[in-house]
């Protein structure tokens, strides 16, 4: 599937995980949650599931800007960026494509601030 911009890297999960989190700092963006989703599989249906993070990505005056444009919104943030780890020991990178997930609004006035938001999120991955 094509959802957003991934890289798989040859670090460990934990250096990815460190590495995107500043480099999303870098371009602006604040992680507001995070999912551990193994140890949430493990803990909810003793499922044991390969490390798996989600990670929501907030730039706050690129959010500001598209709450004052459309309230509804707000259900398509913040931007997700997931990283998970490869049987091979590599680490499987990915952030969301904002043009594909705000297309849903019909809004073209967002399209130039989806924009942007990807090339932010696009050289925050390529910064791991």
């Amino acid at each position: 599937m094509d959802y957003g911009y991934q890289r798989i890297i040859e670090k460990s999960f934990d250096v990815v995980d460190a590495d995107i989190r500043k480099a999303l700092q870098d371009q602006g963006f604040g992680v507001l949650t995070e999912i551990v989703v193994d140890e949430t599989l493990k803990k909810k249906l003793n499922e044991d599931f390969r490390r798996y993070k989600i990670l929501g990505a907030c730039h706050p005056p690129t959010a500001f800007k598209a709450l004052s444009t459309e309230l509804e919104i707000g259900l398509l943030l913040p931007c997700n960026v997931t990283l998970w780890e490869n049987e091979d020991g590599t680490v499987t990178l990915s952030a969301i494509d904002a043009v594909k997930m705000l297309s849903v609004t019909g809004r073209d006035d967002l399209d130039e601030l989806a924009g942007q938001v990807n090339d932010w999120l696009k050289a925050a991955v390529d910064a791991v």
